[in-house]
């Protein structure tokens, strides 16, 4: 009997405190993306790839390329600056749990990673995407909103976890998780499952 009123109890107290970390944890990152526009560079350069791959006019296409030049270039900027001022987070407040689902912490279960080098490898694949020569526009394009779509992944996995992250995703880009990690560039795949994995 005892343990029908405790686990009840129990659920309500792990309920409250996984809350309280999230809120907690999205409170930081806001923190950092107060004053950047990162989130609606990304939207812009998602539907401007569309946009430009979609046009059957080359000239116009060429158009649109140049305009979103401007936004890769102030998404890279902003987004190694996010990485940059986010380096001084607490580094309690920067560990990631590795279990797709959020768990309490617990030294027994302290498999993580640290989100400040998450970032730190998001932007310069992000920049190396950009910088990028030699390949096609296509390809170019692929390999950036692949890099912004990981990015984007890891933000939500601080902030909830693994399994919300992806859910998310396929749910607002419909590609999965691995699609992403395996459309980044290859240095910043390596790096990245070195990290996570």
């Amino acid at each position: 009997m005892d343990f029908l009123l405790l686990l009840p109890i129990t659920l309500v107290a792990v309920w409250i405190t996984k809350a309280r970390q999230q809120q907690r944890r999205i409170a930081i990152l806001a923190r950092y993306l107060d004053g950047r526009d990162i989130e609606k560079h990304i939207e812009t350069l998602s539907q401007g790839y569309l946009r430009a791959l979609g046009e059957s006019d080359s000239t116009r296409s060429a158009q649109v390329w140049e305009v979103l030049r401007g936004t890769e270039d102030v998404l890279s900027r902003q987004v190694c600056k996010l990485a940059e001022d986010f380096a001084g987070v607490e580094p309690t407040a920067t560990r990631v749990s590795k279990f797709p689902i959020w768990l309490p912490r617990s030294p027994a279960l302290d498999r993580s990673f640290d989100m400040r080098e998450a970032l730190r490898i998001h932007a310069r694949g992000i920049c190396r995407a950009i910088e990028r020569q030699g390949t096609s526009a296509k390809d170019r394009a692929f390999a950036i909103l692949a890099e912004m779509l990981l990015m984007q992944h890891t933000c939500h996995w601080y902030c909830r976890s693994k399994s919300v992250a992806s859910a998310r995703m396929l749910a607002s880009h419909h590609t999965s998780y691995e699609q992403v990690v395996g459309g980044v560039l290859p240095q910043t795949r390596q790096e990245y499952l070195e990290l996570v994995s």
